[in-house]
């Protein structure tokens, strides 16, 4: 092979293995922290969140409206927190997609900045962790305000729906377990 040849083969080789390196950082890294749910499929707890990135506890409040018998202030506040979740959400998406752009641009560059890549995936982690927080405080501020009862539901409801993930999970590593044949 000439030196030519040589040389074009390894600043070839030198792509192919800097585009596989930020391929898999991102797949990793950064397009899971985008994620507005924060991961796909995590237990209900604090700070977890389900599809659709409101927080678990809200999905299940928004759910249990009807039994909850809200009076006009909690109305309210519901509808500033499911106001809020929406939003939240919009962002979330907003954010990852403009990520994704950031991320096909840098690689159609001879030499990605991957440090670039890396300081957006952070900065689009904090603003959604940041919404995220925001969203769970207004839930947290109705849950504040129900009653005993009303509580009650909640904490039932969101019991019933942990061990529903729970089994999901459960299942999930079953087959993954059956898969690999053991």
């Amino acid at each position: 092979m000439k030196a030519s040849n040589l040389t074009s083969f390894v600043d070839m080789t030198r792509r192919i293995a800097v585009v596989t390196a930020a391929t898999m950082a991102l797949a990793f890294g950064a397009a899971a922290t985008a994620q507005p749910g924060g991961g796909p499929g995590g237990p209900a707890g604090a700070g977890r969140h389900g599809p659709g990135g409101e927080p678990f506890g809200a999905q299940v409040i928004e759910s249990l409206k009807a039994k909850l018998n809200l009076n006009t202030a909690q109305q309210q506040l519901f509808d500033q927190a499911l106001a809020e979740a929406k939003a939240a959400r919009a962002a979330a998406l907003a954010d990852r997609q403009t990520l994704r752009d950031t991320v096909r641009a840098e690689l159609a560059r001879a030499e990605p900045d991957l440090a670039a890549v890396a300081r957006s995936a952070d900065a689009v982690e904090a603003r959604n962790r940041a919404l995220r927080n925001q969203v769970r405080d207004r839930w947290l501020q109705l849950y504040a305000t129900l009653a005993a009862e009303q509580k009650a539901v909640v904490r039932d409801a969101l019991a019933a729906a942990m061990e529903r993930r729970e089994a999901t999970r459960g299942r999930m590593i079953e087959r993954f377990r059956e898969r690999l044949g053991g």
